[in-house]
């Protein structure tokens, strides 16, 4: 009978609590995460859209920051991405971003804030031809 390793086991009990339905998310995406929030004995779900300006996969670890700009002031938060008081991810619009990190909208103000769409020409072309 063959021994299996200590990291065998950890990635098999990981696996159990990983989500299968996350959809294609990237760095530029604008989201809508659907929290889970607990009051008192109450339940209710609050959605905080923004955009990810960082993505960290690392299996069940993986974590996304979503920063969105409330009265004039930055705020981000951090979310795993396999978390259960995550409801759900949903993607409003995609973006063309040429990093991987977009800590520099941090120190943007206004219309240079904003990330250019993808464009369409890219969508046309990984998209599967019908015969």
């Amino acid at each position: 009978m063959a021994r299996k390793s200590s990291v065998e086991i950890i990635e098999g009990l990981n696996k159990d609590s990983l989500k299968t339905d996350l959809p294609a998310m990237d760095v530029g995406d604008t989201v809508n995460v659907h929290c889970r929030i607990i009051e008192g004995d109450k339940e209710r779900i609050q959605i905080f859209q923004g955009v990810i300006i960082a993505l960290c996969n690392r299996g069940v670890n993986a974590m996304i920051t979503v920063r969105r700009i409330v009265e004039d002031m930055g705020v981000e938060r951090v979310f795993p991405l396999h978390s259960p008081r995550v409801a759900k991810y949903e993607i409003v619009r995609k973006a063309d971003a040429r990093r991987a990190k977009l800590y520099f909208l941090r120190d943007r103000v206004g219309k240079s804030r904003r990330l250019r769409d993808k464009r369409r020409g890219l969508e046309v072309a990984a998209a599967p031809a019908k015969a």
